[in-house]
């Protein structure tokens, strides 16, 4: 990357036509300096590849199923009892009210929330 000498700008490649032929030269788009000599200077392209647009899909197994990331908290399942719970964060009102927190037990599955 090149800076123009007189204004600072990013200088730009651009192709300029020379009788019969083109030349590539950086150019400064605010004050029209040129620089020559940018033949060995080429943009930088990303190339994507085009894939099949076939459907995948993903199986997941019954034991994957059951795996879970999310924290875990001690807290007394309404439902069965069980004292491990997983917790996560959501915000369900306003940007300036708190965030209501949901758990839901380890053992039978019960989802309830407490708002904070």
């Amino acid at each position: 990357m090149e800076f123009c000498p007189k204004c600072g700008s990013r200088l730009q490649l651009k192709k300029i036509k020379v009788a019969e032929d083109f030349e590539v030269i950086l150019a400064c788009t605010k004050c029209e300096y040129k620089k020559a000599g940018a033949a060995n200077i080429r943009p930088r392209t990303n190339e994507i590849m085009k894939t099949d647009n076939k459907k995948s899909v993903t199986v997941i197994s019954k034991e994957d199923q059951k795996l879970s990331t999310l924290p875990t908290l001690k807290v007394e399942c309404p439902k069965c009892s069980n004292n491990l719970v997983y917790v996560w964060q959501v915000q369900t009102r306003g940007g300036d009210e708190s965030s209501t927190q949901f758990m839901r037990c380890t053992k039978c599955g019960h989802t309830f929330r407490e708002y904070t």
